[in-house]
Order: C-alpha cells, then sequence, then structure tokens
C-alpha cells in the first residue's frame, strides 16, 4: 500500500467523523507563519497554535520567495492578517548545497536548467534577515513592520530570535 494510499483511508476515516468548525478563513490571532517544510517541526504545538489560529506557509528553508510574497499579500490584502513570524531551523537541507550546484544538478539530470533559484543558504540567521528583508521591500504587502525571525534548534526545542 503506497503512502497516498494510507492518507486517503486516514482521510476517509476523518470524514467520518467530521463536524465543520464554523471558523473563517480570516486566522484569530491575525499571524502568519513562514517557516520550513522540514517533517521535524510541528508549528501547532511549537506555538500552541489551534486550527484556525494562523496561515502556515511552509516550503524548502522556510525561505521567502515570490510564491511566499504572493501567498502573504493575499493573507493580509484578503484575510486581515498583520504580523508574519519566520521560522528557520538547524540541520536544514538547505545548508548543505548551493543554488548553482542543485541548478547544475538538475541540469546535467534532465538537460534542463529550473526557471527559479532554490534560494539555498549558508548561514542560518543571515537568511533569517533576508527573508525579513524581503518582506519589507515588498509594496504589496502593508502590514511590514511586525515581522520577526527565528532559528528552531530540532535538538532541544528552543527557540531563537534573530536580531535583525
Amino acid at each position: 500500500m503506497s503512502n497516498a494510499d494510507r492518507f486517503v483511508d486516514k482521510a476517509e476515516s476523518y470524514a467520518a467523523g467530521f463536524v465543520p468548525t464554523g471558523l473563517s478563513a480570516r486566522p484569530t490571532t491575525g499571524a502568519a507563519v513562514v517557516a520550513c517544510m522540514d517533517a521535524r517541526i510541528d508549528l501547532f504545538a511549537l506555538f500552541g497554535l489551534q486550527i484556525g489560529d494562523a496561515h502556515l506557509l511552509r516550503n524548502a528553508g522556510g525561505t521567502v520567495t515570490d510564491d511566499t510574497l504572493r501567498s502573504l499579500a493575499i493573507s493580509q490584502r484578503f484575510l486581515d492578517t498583520h504580523e508574519i513570524v519566520l521560522v528557520h531551523h538547524t540541520g536544514c537541507g538547505m545548508l548543505g548545497f548551493t543554488d548553482e550546484q542543485f541548478a547544475s544538478d538538475l541540469e546535467q539530470a534532465t538537460g534542463s536548467r529550473p526557471p527559479w533559484a532554490a534560494l539555498a543558504f549558508a548561514d542560518l540567521a543571515d537568511d533569517v534577515r533576508r527573508s525579513i528583508r524581503r518582506i519589507r521591500e515588498c509594496i504589496w504587502i502593508p502590514h511590514r513592520d511586525e515581522i520577526r525571525g527565528f532559528v528552531f534548534h530540532v535538538e532541544t526545542g528552543r527557540l531563537q530570535e534573530v536580531e535583525v
């Protein structure tokens, strides 16, 4: 049985007992969290969140990509969020390569370079700062004052704020 099959089975069980929450699509905290997709990070437990509390945007590295900016702009302009929290983490796979290496590997394997950058990084805190700067420079995001960035330590469960 594939993972997708197991997921579909679980979804059927979930649906059997599902009770609609009646919650709005607007997060109750007014916050959006941008974090790495790493499966070791439980954002609900880490921040004490419940369903409906925050928008959670995840991607490789938790980097602020064009798509992240698109999602944040929609989150703020249509769904009333005003605060952004960024979460990078120790032991991130994005620390182990460069954009050029990755693009070259993909080109060698497929014959084509990707039209996007991987946005790999060598320093967690520097990339958190870069991500904050990218959000602050985005004219389509109206609320750019309440942005904080952190590094989650997967070894200890501790969260360390990155000074800007």
